[in-house]
């Protein structure tokens, strides 16, 4: 841990978008929901038995290349990849039905949750980069074709396209024929109205957009002038959070899209997450996550690690070699303990600087004894505080992580890991064609996504047994 990690616990609780006519076991969009949270209640019964996999023609082509080797301006070494939205092919799945998009053929899929088999599918005019949203009976999905796709689930039939961009203009980019305005930031669907983000080129202008999600009607567009748009978009009850690539997260009202700010701290990076307003994105250079909490820009905390889960019982802590299990609960209330427990310090510390260079040897005594006796109060709140670390395992799967009811499920290089919630205790293994960057789960399968072009389907033994 860093900065000032007794605010972390502001991390409490999970605001979970939905999207519409999901079931609470579906995971209808990128991360389960739009505070891309890659948490569900829906409990898993160990182990897993793969029961198929899809297997794309060629790797999924990334639109642009892995970090550099190092920053020669800060010296700065291993540097970690802050644009990771479309390593793998990332899946939606509501009810019986898998969907995501293709990079390697510029398809939508839908394939069978059972079988694998393909239902349908549906060519757009460019890469399909991240993963879909599945709302009301809906597929929503944007291109580097620069359009935004609302396609019928039962048949893949389009119901409406929308182009956010000022014009249909294609130029070479990421080594294919791509719109300037390319919708690289996912589709995020609430209460009947569509957003997204076109454009990455900020000398063209990026446009923040809402559409009518019925019928694709433009409703408001705003430019962003000075940004690139590029990783899944998040959003709270009142406000849009655009990652910005190797840049700082954006954040706009969701009312009509208003610039409100840009997040300060950090080292960039398209992992994001969000608890209420409370939002935490990295990786940056080295692996650091920043915590922006109270709807503010200031950083208020940061963390080493790659990811991090809130769940209402625990939070997971996620690092290039181990897991941890957080009691945000008593971590809170602790947290709000120290921070009374330092200002009284600060008061007692401040007291004694202005204390007259005559006063009284037994004031100044008192005052210092005080001073002792905080600091004291203080380092007992901090050891109490790291004892709600409720347990911390090695982890060789650092590439991402989600949590069901039961279990935490880490992916790595080859393989994906499911640890006991409670405990940590490594319970199940399974081999994976390639590295595993996504990883989703609902009605009793787990979906792990691979930089191959591989979607493994895993399911518990409730459904082996069916």
């Amino acid at each position: 841990m860093a900065g000032r990690t007794c605010r972390l616990g502001l991390c409490v609780t999970v605001a979970l978008w939905i999207v519409g006519g999901a079931s609470a076991d579906d995971w209808p969009t990128y991360a389960r929901d739009y505070a891309r949270s890659a948490a569900t209640a829906e409990p898993l019964e160990l182990p897993l038995t793969e029961v198929w996999a899809y297997h794309a023609p060629t790797p999924p082509t990334q639109a642009w290349p892995g970090p550099a080797k190092w920053d020669g301006w800060s010296k700065t070494f291993g540097l970690k990849d802050r644009m990771m939205f479309d390593k793998a092919l990332d899946v939606a799945v509501v009810g019986d039905s898998v969907y995501f998009g293709s990079s390697v053929d510029d398809k939508v899929y839908c394939l069978d949750a059972t079988t694998g088999d393909e239902r349908w599918s549906v060519f757009t005019e460019g890469p399909v980069r991240l993963a879909p949203s599945v709302y009301d009976g809906k597929v929503y999905v944007g291109s580097d074709d620069g359009y935004v796709y609302c396609l019928d689930t039962d048949d893949g039939s389009e119901v409406w396209k929308h182009r956010p961009g000022p014009s249909d203009r294609r130029v070479p980019g990421n080594g294919r024929v791509i719109s300037l305005w390319p919708i690289r930031t996912g589709v995020v669907v609430i209460d009947d109205i569509a957003y997204c983000c076109a454009g990455v080129f900020p000398s063209e202008t990026v446009y923040l957009c809402a559409m009518n999600a019925a019928t694709g009607e433009e409703l408001w567009k705003n430019p962003l002038e000075d940004l690139a748009a590029q990783g899944y978009m998040l959003a709270s009850a009142s406000r849009l959070y655009v990652t910005t690539g190797r840049e700082k997260p954006v954040v706009c009202s969701i009312a009509d899209g208003e610039r409100l700010f840009q997040v300060g701290g950090g080292g960039g990076g398209t992992y994001a997450l969000l608890t209420g307003d409370t939002l935490l994105y990295g990786p940056g250079k080295t692996g650091q996550m920043g915590v922006f909490g109270d709807g503010g820009a200031d950083q208020i905390a940061s963390f080493d690690g790659n990811h991090m889960i809130v769940t209402p019982a625990l939070s997971y802590l996620h690092t290039d070699t181990g897991l941890q299990a957080l009691d945000r609960s008593r971590y809170l209330d602790l947290a709000e303990a120290r921070k009374a427990k330092n200002a009284q310090k600060s008061t007692a510390q401040e007291a004694l600087k202005a204390l007259a260079e005559d006063a009284p040897a037994a004031e100044r005594r008192e005052l210092r004894t005080q001073i002792a006796a905080l600091a004291d109060e203080v380092d007992a709140l901090a050891d109490d505080m790291r004892a709600c670390y409720k347990w911390q395992v090695e982890c060789d799967y650092p590439l991402s992580l989600l949590a069901t009811g039961s279990a935490v499920i880490a992916g790595g290089e080859g393989a994906v890991a499911a640890y006991a919630a409670a405990s940590g205790d490594e319970l199940w293994v399974g081999k994976v064609d390639g590295l595993a960057y996504g990883l989703a789960a609902a009605n009793g399968r787990v979906y792990v996504s691979t930089d191959t072009g591989a979607i493994h389907c895993f399911a518990d033994a409730r459904m082996a047994r069916r």
